[in-house]
């Protein structure tokens, strides 16, 4: 599969899953036919156009399509350094 129909199947999927965020391994239903390496491609790409937005407590990361759901602030509360 070429990168850009990837990275359209991971929109299309993620727009019709239930939860607002989901982990990297659950992308791969959006396009089975592609290797992991292809989707992870595709999908630090859709980060870098802030398509979808990347959540990481330190332990573990999800994605989520930019504007659905819980900020990673919201959720996980906003550091402060002074």
């Amino acid at each position: 599969m070429e990168k850009e129909e990837i990275k359209k199947a991971i929109v299309e999927w993620a727009s019709k899953q239930k939860k607002s965020k989901f982990y990297f391994k659950d992308m791969q239903k959006a396009a089975p036919d592609a290797s992991l390496r292809e989707i992870k491609k595709a999908a630090t790409e859709l980060v870098q156009e802030q398509v979808l937005e990347l959540f990481s407590s330190g332990s573990t990361s999800l994605y989520g399509l930019k504007g659905r759901g819980l900020t990673e602030e919201e959720q996980f509360g906003k550091l402060k350094k002074d």
